[in-house]
């Protein structure tokens, strides 16, 4: 799609008065080049211009684009997952670091997935559906990858009701939840039919992700997207967890099995955007967690990781998020980002390892995921070693003596904290399932690096793995210290423009519209 293009359709989406909009957007589907729209249709052409936009936005990736990443993630999943940490203190240290929400930050995850994924996804379906099924499918995948995000970090959204005149009403974020397993469920008998009948791919050339326009791999992981949708509802709707978890692994294709089955996006050109933040701007380290947690464990993983402190030769050294900062100079010195993750054009938004912890924990429950949770909990950590290319995976996975470790700020030592997530790496078949599903959520943690998106998630849904709480709470009493931020409040371009769809929202929301509301599968109920 042409940038003019782009750009007017993010002011009308800003707006939220689609059908009014795209009557005056006669230039969206005519080809720059000159070509006219029977030329387009030859190749598809038409339909597939929408697809980059969306792979390249679902997690904010190109050139000059590492503001938008920042804002869209962050300075707010990146952080509250406990895998990052900041050494400057932005707006005097008043931020969502120390959970007072920044109006400003947030608004760029809504206002980036409007017009660049969920726009595209509503075109796309209005080109392909009943006609090139094999295009509305995929889009339907990647609208669910995407849209599941923003309803995991706003609750109730605009799903269903897109392309509607304004006010646009929200849907519930169970409402959500629902259209997006329907949605799943047509792309999955669709491709599979493609694939039954030996249909070539009309999608190759266009595939982002590294599976070149394969129809099976993209229901692989569209069964894998299905299952984590499953486990993020277990405590709110746990019989329908159970029946779409074992739906997902049942399924001809399955999960993905292998390293090669994870879900990325292959840039031809850029890297991913924590390389310039953390590398060139010193905006952002390695964390106090992951450091009490990686060096507690000897894990092989922690100088693929993380860079050695600048500050300090030869040690990994984290920041404790929610603390006082003077200056920047006082912890920008700490651990960067490790270069072997960041600074390559490869970007995981899910892994063969999260699949496998995913069925560890199915497992647990006492669903059927065609394994026990011990074989596929070994089975996660060996495909994240592998993926990462560490070593010593046999020896780490059965290692019942080692803790997390105190961490220690070398320049104040008011932030010096205790371990909290006192768990040992190795399976022990006589624990609880409390403790089991600690060791699976917390080496899921690990393996999830560096996508705070949903590890932050994880953490909501099951508490795990433990994290040091914040030294400094801005809240004003909104947010709780023990518990962090659970959501993130209506964003103000929606309060300004959209006004009676945001009041469909809030009575929708079961709470204040602030960050210490939980989400609805974010439950009080125990784990088990």
């Amino acid at each position: 799609m042409k940038l003019n293009n782009i750009k007017k359709t993010a002011i009308c989406i800003s707006l939220l008065a689609v059908v009014g909009c795209t009557d005056n957007f006669d230039d969206i589907n005519t080809n720059p080049n000159g070509f006219s729209q029977d030329q387009l249709q030859q190749d598809f052409n038409h339909i597939k211009e929408g697809f980059k936009t969306m792979f390249y936005n679902i997690q904010v990736i190109g050139s000059g684009r590492e503001p938008d990443y920042q804002l869209q993630q962050n300075l707010n999943a990146d952080i509250w997952s406990g895998y990052m940490a900041t050494p400057t203190g932005f707006r005097g240290g008043v931020n969502n670091t120390t959970y007072d929400l920044v109006d400003g930050w947030n608004d760029a995850i809504w206002t980036n997935a409007y017009p660049n994924v969920m726009f595209n996804a509503w075109d796309i379906a209005n080109k392909a559906k009943g006609k090139y099924d094999q295009f509305y499918a995929l889009s339907l995948i990647l609208k669910v990858e995407g849209m599941h995000r923003v309803t995991d970090i706003f609750g109730p959204i605009i799903y269903s009701q897109f392309g509607k005149e304004a006010p646009i009403g929200y849907d519930s974020q169970e409402e959500v939840y629902t259209q997006m397993f329907a949605d799943l469920d047509f792309a999955v008998d669709e491709l599979t039919e493609r694939v039954d009948a030996s249909e070539p791919t009309a999608f190759d050339e266009t595939d982002l992700s590294g599976y070149k326009g394969d129809y099976k791999q993209w229901v692989k992981f569209a069964n894998t997207l299905r299952l984590r949708l499953a486990m993020r509802i277990v405590k709110i709707k746990p019989a329908l967890a159970k029946t779409q978890a074992e739906k997902a692994v049942a399924q001809k294709f399955g999960v993905m099995t292998t390293n090669d089955d994870a879900f990325r996006i292959v840039s031809p050109t850029f890297v991913n955007p924590i390389a310039t933040i953390s590398g060139s701007w010193l905006d952002i380290r390695m964390s106090a967690d992951m450091e009490s947690i990686l060096k507690g464990y000897s894990d092989p993983r922690l100088g693929i990781y993380f860079d050695t402190s600048a500050q300090f030769p030869g040690q990994y050294k984290g920041v404790r998020t929610g603390i006082n900062i003077g200056g920047k100079g006082d912890h920008q010195d700490f651990s960067g980002i490790g270069k072997a993750v960041v600074q390559t054009n490869v970007i995981y938004l899910m892994t063969t390892a999260e699949a496998y912890f995913l069925r560890a924990e199915g497992a647990l429950r006492g669903w059927n995921m065609d394994g026990d949770a011990e074989t596929l909990y070994k089975a996660g950590i060996q495909a994240s070693f592998d993926q990462r290319g560490a070593a010593g995976a046999a020896a780490y996975m059965v290692d019942n003596v080692k803790l997390p470790v105190a961490y220690t700020d070398p320049n104040f030592p008011e932030n010096n904290a205790a371990p909290v997530n006192n768990v040992t790496i190795a399976w022990d078949a006589a624990a609880t399932n409390e403790l089991k599903l600690q060791k699976i959520i917390t080496q899921k943690w690990i393996a999830g690096f560096p996508e705070g998106q949903e590890a932050w998630s994880d953490y909501r849904r099951t508490g795990y793995p433990k994290l040091f709480p914040v030294v400094v709470n801005n809240s004003g009493g909104k947010i709780s210290t023990a518990l962090g931020v659970r959501r993130i409040n209506f964003v103000q371009s929606e309060i300004a423009n959209n006004k009676g769809g945001v009041d469909t929202g809030l009575a929708k929301l079961g709470g204040l519209d602030n960050g210490g509301t939980r989400l609805w599968w974010d439950t009080t109920a125990p784990n088990f």
